[in-house]
């Protein structure tokens, strides 16, 4: 990660708590869980998301998190195929495991784009896009967050929109009339890299070219079966034979150019020359912002990937060896939203007492995730993550700005109370200023440290506030029963 000290102004303004989401314990905090003991308005766990598709090709599961953000979780079986799909929002995604290839069409051309465990890249609002996944990988495994904002209609758009619905929206009569079932003109269509004129009768010509267009075609796509968002992918030696083929061929031309049908119908990528466009940011192949022994961190924003400029997404992941943690601190700019990729740890996040009531009613958030959990923390909340002494923890997220972030460390050569006069910090503790120079300078390391049984002993602790709470809640009951 990258860490930079913030002015003195910056750290007082914490009086002030801003939350990424106000309903996010309405909508996710009170589903329930396998495991009860650990549920928190911040978590929610593997088995509480939202199932979308679910077929023998792959699925795909989401989360929502407030009113703002969704994320969807997407499976790939080997050679499996995401069919078109048309975005209401921005999407930015990382590919977790196995390959594949992106396809999708912006104001230029269409683009495609080879997709590898740990690339991350994001498609606008308005684009149409589809994935397939490769033959001889693992499973393609993609997380993606969308920005689908408050839902101004009833009932809601969603973050995207099938292709055939979109299509099938229309009555039979403007769809002959679009496809040209009937008398139409069409003044320009590609062919062969040039534009020409083209005029339609009974059937389509388009320079020597003479395509003939079955009139029962839209009662065949009509009475078709409407397949599952996941299907399997064409074969590659797939051969044109029939009518209804030769039909989808003939779509597929007022498309793209007339020498990239073949390789479209096979699913096969197309050469795309504008690679600055076309690039992702993959977080297994560059530099971490921060390592050590401890593990290490890197951050994704706009500076690093050209996609992001204009997104209101960046990218992080974290590797915490046996025994480490993330040291306390907090983000001034932006919520996180996490997804557990490996291994399991303890959440420790502080909900600050308000400076306007007399009374203390902060209570800090204590949970353990897992692999597939998602947890978020809101900007300004202190927050720690620890792993167990029995394995590494590995998770990666979102952050609800593209912007480049400085989480502020309590602790640590990087700790943000260093640019504070010693003298102030000690009242503030009511402690002297030796004992607050000693507590300073006593941690060598910076942002990632050694933390012995720190995790278990989150654990413990919290099996001990359960076993409490339980306890009191029978009382109650037999109490009532007296």
């Amino acid at each position: 990660m990258r860490f930079k000290i913030l002015p003195l102004f910056i750290f007082l303004s914490l009086v002030t708590l801003f939350i990424c989401t106000d309903s996010f314990s309405d909508q996710n905090g009170v589903v329930p869980s396998s495991d009860s003991s650990f549920s928190s308005p911040l978590l929610v766990k593997k088995d509480q998301r939202t199932p979308i598709v679910a077929t023998e090709y792959g699925e795909i599961s989401a989360v929502q998190i407030g009113d703002g953000y969704h994320l969807q979780f997407i499976t790939l079986e080997p050679n499996a195929l995401l069919l078109p799909l048309l975005l209401h929002s921005d999407m930015v995604f990382f590919v977790h495991t196995g390959s594949g290839i992106l396809n999708w069409i912006d104001e230029e051309s269409e683009r495609t784009l080879e997709l590898r465990r740990g690339d991350v890249y994001r498609l606008r609002s308005g684009t149409v896009f589809y994935v397939h996944s490769n033959e001889d990988s693992d499973k393609l495994r993609v997380y993606v967050i969308f920005d689908v904002g408050k839902c101004l209609n009833d009932p809601c758009l969603g973050a995207y929109s099938s292709v055939r619905d979109l299509l099938l929206g229309f009555d039979d009569r403007t769809l002959r009339s679009a496809f040209a079932v009937r008398s139409v003109s069409l003044r320009f269509i590609y062919v062969h890299d040039s534009i020409s004129s083209c005029c339609f009768t009974d059937c389509i010509v388009c320079g020597l070219t003479i395509w003939k267009v079955p009139e029962d075609i839209l009662r065949k796509i009509r009475e078709a079966t409407k397949p599952p968002l996941i299907v399997n992918a064409l074969p590659r030696n797939r051969t044109q034979g029939s009518g209804e083929d030769k039909w989808q061929s003939q779509l597929v031309r007022l498309f793209v150019r007339a020498e990239d049908v073949t390789d479209h119908l096979a699913m096969k990528p197309i050469v795309d020359t504008n690679k600055k466009k076309s690039r992702t940011f993959n977080v297994f192949e560059e530099d971490p912002d921060f390592e050590n022994i401890n593990g290490r961190s890197i951050v994704v924003d706009e500076k690093d990937l050209d996609a992001l400029k204009g997104s209101r997404f960046g990218v992080f992941m974290v590797n915490l060896t046996k025994g480490s943690m993330m040291g306390p601190h907090w983000n001034p700019s932006a919520c996180e939203i996490s997804i557990v990729l490996q291994g399991e740890g303890m959440i420790r996040v502080v909900n600050q007492q308000s400076l306007s009531s007399c009374k203390n009613n902060s209570k800090s958030e204590s949970f353990m995730v897992e692999e597939g959990d998602v947890f978020v923390v809101p900007k300004f909340h202190p927050m720690a993550q620890m792993s167990f002494e029995n394995s590494s923890f590995v998770f990666m997220g979102y952050s609800t700005s593209s912007k480049t972030n400085h989480p502020q460390f309590l602790v640590g050569q990087s700790s943000v109370l260093k640019v504070l006069d010693p003298e102030v910090l000690a009242v503030s503790f009511n402690l002297s200023n030796e004992t607050i120079k000693e507590l300073l300078k006593a941690q060598k390391e910076s942002v990632i440290f050694e933390c012995a049984s720190c995790a278990e002993g989150e654990f413990a602790k919290r099996m001990r506030e359960i076993a409490e709470r339980k306890r009191r809640e029978e009382e109650e009951i037999e109490r009532k029963r007296e």
